[in-house]
């Protein structure tokens, strides 16, 4: 029989919703970025951090210069263990029932391959849905802000050490080459025999220029010295966005390009020519908590994804 329980069993808690709003905002570090998250209005946030703060007898917010303050962030400290236990445990009792996935990806991958794919997934695995959130930043992970997350580590990322309670796995590493439109104006008339060729032409960036860098050393061209960018795009997929434009070459693979060199919007440079090598510079990993990454829906979802990859053509991985 279940038992009801009164508040005076509980006599040092305050109200639930409260220290939920508390939790999120001192992970969000906004009103209204943990009002996004809560899915309720910034109002109520506010009003359940100033309840909070009555019921403790302290200042748990900055208000003048945001965050935390020392109080709150020693409060969140201790707080935050306990909810990611009430999460864990909430997890493994519900177990499959009502399984919603919450994956987070990067936005050029979700975009151009995996939207288009989860039709596939929702119909050998009825049921079971699938929240995906294009990012920029990983989830933190160790508080459940995802299930799974999938994303671009560049091999030159990994220091050797990882992150407690993280596992990551290599799902695609993709074959990285440069593309650019076929009727680009710079383009016409010149011939591409060589990777050294592609210094004379305008060359897009992401945030930094070691792909391309990688790129030319996996060819014998380390010590070649890079124009300069003509375009610093931060994103993968903002680059092919411009390539496929005219504005310069990108850097690319398949799992991103893959309908554009289809449909002839971009062509590879070099396609065919054994002076252009097969280069990788990383992969896409599979990233889930330790604790929760052999449930039933992930093993399902990893399975799926490993499915896909290896539908794609052979030469789209390094």
């Amino acid at each position: 029989m279940i038992r009801s329980y009164h508040l005076s069993d509980r006599p040092h808690l305050p109200p639930f919703a409260a220290l939920r709003a508390f939790e999120a905002f001192g992970r969000h570090g906004k009103v209204r970025r943990t009002a996004v998250a809560l899915g309720v209005s910034h109002a109520i946030v506010s009003r359940h951090l100033s309840a909070l703060e009555d019921w403790l007898g302290t200042m748990l917010v900055d208000r003048v210069h945001g965050g935390l303050t020392p109080a709150g962030a020693d409060y969140h400290a201790l707080i935050g263990p306990a909810f990611d236990q009430l999460c864990s445990a909430t997890e493994r009792v519900r177990g499959d029932a009502g399984a919603r996935l919450h994956v987070w990806s990067m936005p050029g991958l979700a975009y151009h391959w995996l939207t288009s794919r989860l039709p596939d997934f929702g119909r050998r695995h009825p049921g079971l849905a699938v929240t995906l959130r294009p990012s920029d930043a990983p989830p933190d992970l160790n508080r459940h802000e995802a299930h799974a997350d999938l994303r671009w580590w560049r091999d030159s990322d990994f220091t050797g050490s990882e992150q407690v309670g993280i596992a990551r796995v290599p799902v695609i590493r993709p074959r990285v080459f440069p593309v650019a439109r076929p009727d680009a104006p710079w383009l016409a008339g010149r011939a591409i025999d060589h990777p050294a060729d592609l210094l004379t032409l305008p060359l897009l960036h992401e945030d930094d220029d070691v792909e391309w860098l990688v790129w030319f050393a996996a060819h014998g061209l380390g010590a070649a010295a890079l124009p300069p960018p003509v375009a610093r795009l931060w994103q993968a997929h903002m680059t092919l966005v411009a390539a496929r434009e005219g504005q310069g070459v990108a850097l690319t693979n398949a799992f991103l390009a893959g309908e554009d060199l289809a449909a002839g919007r971009v062509v590879e440079l070099g396609a065919g020519n054994a002076a252009f090598h097969a280069v990788s510079l990383g992969a896409y990993y599979l990233t889930t908590p330790r604790d929760s990454g052999q449930t039933r829906p992930l093993r399902q979802f990893a399975a799926w994804l490993v499915d896909m990859v290896g539908e794609a053509p052979p030469d789209w991985q390094a």
